[in-house]
């Protein structure tokens, strides 16, 4: 391949110098389109063919897609462009300045995790294209850290059937094929206020939010009875009130009640499912008080994931990692690309440093990334 390529060092301190912020809140979202057209340059100097996506209804986002060699089946290697926001005031350096300092590099996506792509970059830079027998495609997601919206819109769309995909997110180099999925919903209720001084003249929010709350603890207890999977440290599906707020004054009735709550579904566990079962929960109140009961979801919802342990992209893995698949309770974008093909979670860094100040990559996970994704390209798009 084309030796051209900056330094490793270099790629790095160049995507972690290109912000590309992800976040609900329109004053701190940002494009990711100069990373994606950084890439894009890297790519095809290496001699991939680069295909840039739009991604629909998000503030100016993009895919992208390199690809190089023909046929079916190959190699896909993922990742997410986009970091979350920072505490200006809890990091002690630029977070946008690759900075090396006691065996770690620090920035901002150093870990999670734009520097995956300088690994991917690195690693092919002494490869010989010539001898790949399958394609390899390298896709590089948007707004991973707030919709999933480019891994969902490229899963729903793309025609690529790859004979297996590997997420970069950082596993500490440990294989993860399976995670829980996370829905976030918002219960509201609607009453009718009046002066506390007679009850009867009103409906209050937060008597019906009470009920509410009693029959999805019921559903809750339901879920844990009937949903297991042993592989989980927690082997059930759970559910959290994480947020209630209601009324306005102790003298008068509560005219609005609002609950945020989280279910973390296992694997198999459909959203479809899920859903019905919220629903059939708080049929009693919605039945008794027409109209007054809405249940909208707080940001799109992420089903469970796995890949079967004796799939053969988790067996070569384990093999050639030395040690077998976890799973774990973050959520990443592997349901989606699931949808295409057998999908890991494997890359450097650790979690314990994702949406961290002073968030790092120890330099120890250097040498072994680059020669496992050597082995992995090799294994999977080069043997014959």
């Amino acid at each position: 391949m084309n030796k051209t390529l900056p330094s490793f060092i270099e790629l790095y301190s160049k995507l972690i110098a290109t912000p590309s912020i992800s976040a609900t809140d329109a004053a701190l979202d940002q494009s990711n389109e100069t990373l994606i057209n950084l890439l894009a340059e890297w790519f095809t100097t290496l001699g991939f063919k680069v295909e840039v996506q739009p991604v629909p209804d998000t503030r100016n986002k993009f895919n992208l897609l390199a690809s190089l060699g023909s046929g079916s089946g190959g190699l896909l290697l993922t990742g997410h462009t986009d970091t979350v926001p920072f505490d200006d005031g809890r990091w002690t350096r630029d977070p946008f300045t690759l900075t090396e300092h006691d065996n770690k590099l620090y920035g901002l996506g150093t870990a999670d995790m734009k520097g995956f792509f300088a690994f991917i970059l690195d690693a092919l830079r002494d490869m010989d294209s010539s001898k790949l027998t399958k394609p390899l495609y390298v896709l590089a997601t948007a707004d991973e850290e707030t919709s999933m919206a480019g891994a969902r819109y490229f899963s729903s769309t793309s025609h690529l059937k790859p004979d297996c995909a590997i997420i970069g997110e950082p596993t500490s180099l440990q294989p993860v094929r399976a995670h829980k999925g996370h829905i976030a919903e918002a219960i509201r209720i609607t009453g009718q206020s009046g002066h506390s001084s007679d009850p009867s003249r009103g409906i209050n929010a937060i008597e019906l939010m009470h009920d509410a709350i009693g029959h999805l603890m019921v559903l809750r207890d339901s879920l844990k009875e009937r949903y297991h999977h042993p592989a989980f440290a927690i082997p059930y599906p759970t559910m959290n009130f994480g947020h209630v707020h209601g009324g306005d004054a102790p003298n008068r009735i509560c005219a609005c009640c609002e609950l945020h709550m989280d279910i973390r579904p296992l694997p198999g566990l459909t959203l479809n499912d899920l859903d019905e079962l919220v629903h059939q929960a708080l049929e009693p109140v919605s039945s008794r008080w027409p109209g007054r009961v809405t249940i909208e979801h707080l940001h799109s919802p992420i089903p469970g994931y796995e890949c079967a342990a004796d799939n053969a992209l988790v067996q070569v893995v384990e093999k050639l990692v030395g040690t077998p698949a976890e799973v774990v309770n973050y959520c990443t974008e592997a349901p989606f690309l699931q949808q295409m093909c057998p999908t890991l979670v494997l890359g450097p860094g650790s979690i314990d440093q994702a949406h961290q100040p002073d968030e790092f990559l120890a330099t120890s996970f250097i040498q072994p990334t680059r020669q496992l994704l050597t082995q992995v390209i090799h294994h999977f798009c080069a043997e014959k």
